[in-house]
């Protein structure tokens, strides 16, 4: 099923003569009314009438968070405040909270997006979708919400937190859908499991997880403890919010980016070079509908990869492997670079590995030291010392293999690492105090 059969499976040649026109239209719109982009462009010597096809994007300037962070709370903004209907903006954990607005007409875009997001994952106006995702300045909540009406689905506003009562409402409201993040998910499965409730048979049949990376693994643990199909969504405030690309339930290989309003480029994150097709990078994007914040070349700091090849489901739109993780979470550790996600997906490869686990990065003297807190099942854990210690050193050789560097590993009991209720925290780094 493809909810805008008419734009979701252009020919090519049709997406990016589309791409074209809007990419003009915005470049010319920012240019006269958003201060930050006057300047940036003469700075870099470019006119917006010196655009004109799709390879001159790449004379335009790059947009960074912290250019957003620099013009707070508004000075980013292409319209005046008369005619913004929402104002979002980020958790601001890193700095100042990037703040976005919506027009009436962006609300509308945004809300059709993430309808065409469910109906990629096989949704309905027959479903009914339990929305996990917070409420509030967050874009999760809103945004899923609109979406799940646009289809005609029903909707329990649930947000997230108060775990053992969307466990109740799981079970009495009977949901076929549920949006999360995929470490709330397991905490979901965990703590029902604990309650001596049966996750498996709720009536749960696809679970839409994004916010945070997450690996196959993680996937394959969710599909087990809660008996659905998990699907993989991706956005960010600063682009428009969740609904910026889709996993659809036919491939299920990369998600499907919605290029007559995104244009995407895959760049290298260190020199700022756009890579060709294939390769692993940066994605960076440029809104080509957004009317109160429009956004020319936004870094996003993920790392992934381009899919370019036709789908099963029809759409014609290219794809975006799975964030393997942000070029700032990345780790350097002794001269070797470690994303959270290459540490998940080895420890998940290991019978009797819970998916729960910490990493908390030292210096000791002059040499980085990578610790891993890892939950183990109970069976192990309660297990001869002989026994635990052999599986501690069979996953420090597993990391060694796979991020070839070393990490001591710590095996801890079953639910004593912190438990998620939004995005999971699950790097401690000491060096950055002090």
């Amino acid at each position: 099923m493809i909810y805008n059969e008419e734009f979701e499976t252009l020919p090519r040649e049709a997406l990016e003569a589309l791409q074209v026109k809007r990419l003009q239209q915005v470049v010319q719109r920012v240019y006269h009314t958003v201060g930050f982009y006057k300047r940036a462009f003469d700075n870099a010597g470019v006119k917006p009438d010196d655009i004109k096809s799709l390879d001159d994007l790449k004379r335009l300037p790059f947009t960074t968070k912290q250019d957003l962070r620099d013009n707070y709370p508004y000075g980013m903004f292409a319209v005046p405040m008369s005619s913004v209907v929402r104002v979002h903006a980020s958790s601001g954990t890193t700095g100042r909270s990037t703040v976005v607005g919506y027009t009436k007409r962006d609300i509308d875009t945004w809300s059709e997006l993430v309808a065409r997001c469910f109906v990629a994952a096989g949704l309905t106006k027959n479903d009914i979708v339990h929305n996990a995702y917070g409420y509030g300045l967050f874009t999760g909540g809103l945004g899923a919400h609109y979406g799940a009406e646009r289809l005609g689905a029903s909707v329990i506003p649930i947000s997230g937190g108060n775990t053992k009562r969307q466990i109740m409402i799981l079970q009495d409201f009977g949901p076929t859908a549920i949006c999360c993040t995929p470490s709330y998910a397991l905490n979901l499965a965990e703590q029902g499991r604990s309650m001596g409730i049966d996750m498996r048979a709720l009536r749960l049949r696809v679970g839409i997880f994004g916010a945070e990376p997450w690996s196959d693994r993680m996937r394959d643990e969710i599909e087990a403890a809660l008996n659905l199909t998990a699907l993989n969504i991706y956005g960010l405030s600063e682009v428009m919010g969740p609904g910026v690309a889709m996993e659809c339930l036919e491939g299920r290989q990369g998600m499907h980016i919605f290029e007559d309003h995104f244009l995407v480029e895959i760049i290298h994150p260190d020199t700022g070079e756009v890579l060709p097709p294939g390769e692993k990078g940066e994605i960076v994007f440029t809104t080509l509908s957004k009317e109160a914040f429009p956004l020319l070349r936004f870094r996003t700091r993920d790392i992934t990869k381009l899919i370019d090849e036709p789908c099963v489901c029809g759409r014609t739109h290219v794809r975006m492997e799975r964030v393997m993780g942000r070029s700032d979470d990345m780790l350097i550790i002794r001269g070797v670079n470690v994303y959270p996600q290459q540490i998940e997906e080895a420890l998940l490869a290991i019978e009797g590995v819970a998916p729960h686990y910490q990493i908390v990065v030292s210096r000791e003297g002059a040499l980085d030291e990578l610790e891993v807190l890892v939950e183990i099942t109970e069976g192990i854990f309660f297990d001869e010392m002989q026994k635990q210690q052999a599986m501690k050193e069979k996953i420090e050789r597993k990391l060694e293999t796979e991020l070839a560097v070393h990490a001591k590993v710590r095996l801890v009991e079953p639910g004593s690492t912190p438990r998620s209720e939004g995005k999971a925290v699950r790097v401690i780094d000491h060096r950055k105090k002090g």
